[in-house]
């Protein structure tokens, strides 16, 4: 018999790795994990070991003659008359009622001439939190007790012991909790003091707020501070605590599926392998073959699920990928076997690491010629990933997405790393989890990829995101299937929300429907007060730096739209990343679909600028951005977003080249032409349309496609132009997908002489 894996030994006889590695230590045989390789030898061993470990447990089961409980439990009941004398004579005392004689003992009441009525008490060892507002504060076993039951006496001595006991209470509660902000209001009614009085004291220290203003943690804490009471900084979530008040320890746990996320560098291949995976095509609706936002996926392998999740890998999705890392289980990291390691492939390894998730390594592509998988190895060691071939705890598998070659195998490892770490959840609990996309359908209304972390989320729960809350009208699996309820590890699609929620929000399953809405606004009205409004002065980039050198600006804000949230999230933390001491970035207000004119004025009433990723202004917009002086810049690839900023705040920004849209073309119907392609028959609605014009293809707001007219028709005739009003034939370079109810719009660009 030669060496063996603990993982395959526990498959021969049936049983759990973690036991067999636990057993082991028994006989002093150390396995560092389920990969670890066992002789001959020791297998025997542990074979023989486990066996007789079953019956062994079994025995002592059968020895019932020791019974210490029922020894201690004897004395405690000698103390029970003593406990009820007390108990009843406090209940006596406690309610301002005579002493029934029946239930005293006469031999220790004794009345004074005044009437006060004098009683022994022995001393018994009670729970002083049950009773410690009304004890009697009696040092001693025995000794006598005056009672003045006079009701005037009485009732003097009763408000003074409740005096004492409410400044106990009061010295309890000198601790505040609050968080990073408060309005004045609130925090004169958390200290019981006069809003007036708080505004006053804010004065003497030069902070000028109304009631309905808000003040920050620190000026809020020394005004605290000056009424000798303490507040911290809130660290629970309050939705956390009063939205999900599901006591999840008392729930069953059971196991869960394990969510795997996919991360490396760009074009390492990570969407190829989900691609072998899953057998699908992704990749080819990518623009240039890069992931643009999260997805995710449940695959059934052996008759277990595994939910995978997809994030970007090329630098400036940082925030995206490290979104991805929160949720996930385990993360399978994809490193080409001709590059080897690289940037982005050291930073998802920090980003794993930071989410303490267990690594698999996958070295994609050793169908290459150029392949070195013992190169990659190499280089993984510099980051403290040693393969287990090296004598490490890293797991590493060769795969190639092509050829399917090592797929199974690493489907393999990731059931066996699940089944060691024993991933676990409740399922008979309110549903919470994460938005991992959300988007504005133009058919469907608002769509939200969820992935359910605990609980089961069923439809027709109330639900809560964020700043927005709804209904779980429908639900989609990732087969595009409708389903009833969604478990544990499960990634679903569903409609119902009331507006886009953001990308990475923890989502609630809430009690009903007034408590979601309730919680939603008030994250609403937080939002609000957070946002931030410069001067009413219009800022570009072309002007940016002269602006910023005479300190005419030290804020820039900015307005994101994007294809999907995402999107935006992985450009607002690239340009956040921007500020410097002499400007700080901010982004004001970001979100899915195409601009409108109210981000416009949004933009115009605070000084900030348009960035448009990957979507088209609505009609008209354009022109009104023109006429009021905002900056509308339009971009497909997320590097020059960042460049442009970052230039512009250097007073280095390159010759500009703008984009000038020269006319619109409604797609009304389409005609397949045998060895030509599908040709757009279309109505230009606005301006014109030229036959040397670069064109992009909208659909519901999204750019599908940019390229080149290959031709231009009116009737059976080419042309050079076709202008409004006037119906023509466009045939695409090198795309077919066109549909009725798309549009086609032409630009050109125009260089821009810098004042």
């Amino acid at each position: 018999m030669a060496k063996i894996r603990v993982h395959e030994l526990a498959k021969e006889l049936n049983i759990n790795s973690k036991e067999i590695i636990e057993k082991a230590k028994t006989i002093n045989i150390e396995l560092a994990n389920h990969m670890s390789s066992i002789g001959e030898i020791d297998a025997e061993k542990i074979t023989n070991l486990f066996k007789p470990t079953v019956k062994a447990v079994l025995k002592p089961a059968k020895k019932p003659e020791v019974l210490p409980k029922k020894e201690v439990t004897l004395p405690v009941t000698k103390k029970l008359d003593h406990k009820h004398d007390h108990k009843t004579t406090e209940y006596q005392h406690r309610n301002d009622a005579p002493i029934d004689k029946h239930h005293a003992n006469p031999s220790i009441i004794e009345k004074d001439e005044k009437g006060n009525t004098t009683i022994e008490i022995k001393h018994v060892d009670v729970k002083k939190d049950k009773f410690n507002k009304y004890k009697p504060s009696i040092p001693g076993n025995y000794k006598p007790v005056t009672l003045d039951l006079s009701k005037k006496e009485h009732k003097k001595s009763k408000y003074n012991k409740k005096k004492d006991d409410d400044q106990e209470e009061i010295e309890e509660l000198e601790i505040l909790t609050i968080g990073d902000e408060i309005t004045v209001k609130d925090l004169a009614d958390k200290l019981g003091k006069p809003s007036v009085e708080i505004i006053k004291y804010l004065m003497t220290k030069d902070v000028f707020a109304n009631i309905n203003q808000s003040i920050s943690f620190d000026v809020a804490a020394e005004v605290a501070e000056s009424y000798d009471i303490l507040i911290e900084r809130k660290e629970i979530d309050e939705i956390e605590e009063i939205v999900y008040c599901e006591d999840l320890g008392n729930c069953e746990l059971s196991e869960k599926p394990p969510v795997v996320v996919v991360m490396g560098h760009v074009d390492h291949g990570k969407t190829s392998l989900l691609d072998a995976i899953r057998e699908t095509q992704v990749t080819v609706g990518e623009h240039g073959g890069i992931t643009q936002h999260i997805g995710a996926s449940q695959v059934e392998i052996n008759n277990k699920k595994i939910t995978f999740l997809d994030t970007p890998g090329h630098e400036a999705f940082t925030a995206m990928r490290l979104r991805g890392a929160k949720v996930t289980d385990i993360a399978i990291l994809v490193v080409a076997a001709d590059d080897g390691v690289m940037p982005q492939t050291a930073e998802a390894i920090n980003h794993a690491k930071a989410a303490d998730v267990p690594i698999i390594v996958a070295i994609n592509k050793i169908d290459k010629p150029g392949a070195n998988p013992e190169k990659v190895k190499q280089e993984l060691t510099e980051y403290g990933l040693v393969s287990e071939e090296w004598g490490g705890e890293t797991i590493c598998v060769p795969v190639s997405a092509i050829t399917r070659e090592g797929i199974d195998t690493l489907l393999e490892m990731v059931l066996l790393v699940a089944e060691m770490k024993e991933f676990k959840a409740a399922y008979d609990t309110r549903a919470k989890g994460t938005v991992i996309e959300a988007r504005l359908d133009k058919s469907r209304g608002i769509v939200a990829t969820l992935l359910v972390a605990n609980g089961t989320l069923r439809v027709g729960d109330p639900i809560l995101a964020g700043k927005t809350c709804g209904k779980v009208k429908a639900m989609l699996n990732s087969e595009r299937e409708k389903i009833k309820y969604a478990s544990p590890s499960m990634p679903v699609e569903i409609l119902g929300f009331n507006s886009v929620p953001e990308a990475g929000d923890t989502f609630y399953v809430t009690k009903d429907d007034k408590q979601a809405k309730y919680y939603a606004e008030k994250a609403a009205v937080e939002s609000r007060e957070k946002r931030i409004v410069g001067a009413h002065k219009n800022v570009s980039l072309d002007a940016l730096f002269d602006q910023i050198k005479t300190g005419e600006i030290q804020k820039l804000n900015v307005i994101i739209k994007a294809d999907v949230q995402g999107s935006v999230e992985a450009i607002r933390q690239s340009l956040q990343k921007l500020s410097n001491a002499d400007v700080i970035v901010t982004v004001i207000h970001g979100g899915a679909g195409a601009v409108t004119e109210s981000d416009v004025m949004l933009a115009a009433a605070s000084s900030a600028i348009v960035i448009a990723f990957n979507v088209v202004p609505q009609a008209g917009v354009r022109k009104f951005a023109e006429e009021n002086l905002v900056d509308l810049r339009q971009y497909r690839v997320i590097y020059n977003v960042i460049e442009d900023v970052e230039a512009a705040m250097k007073g280095m920004l390159a010759p500009e080249f703008k984009e000038k849209v020269i006319g619109q073309v409604e797609v009304r119907d389409t005609f397949k032409v045998t060895n030509v392609g599908m040709v757009a028959g279309g109505f230009v609605r606005d301006g014109y349309i030229t036959r040397n014009a670069t064109i992009r293809v909208v659909r519901e707001g999204i750019i599908i496609f940019e390229g080149a007219i290959s031709s231009l028709k009116r009737f059976k005739d080419d042309v050079k132009e076709v202008k409004t009003g006037f119906e023509c034939g466009v045939l695409i370079e090198k795309f077919s997908d066109i549909k009725a109810g798309d549009s086609i719009e032409a630009y050109i660009m125009e260089e821009i002489k810098r004042s």
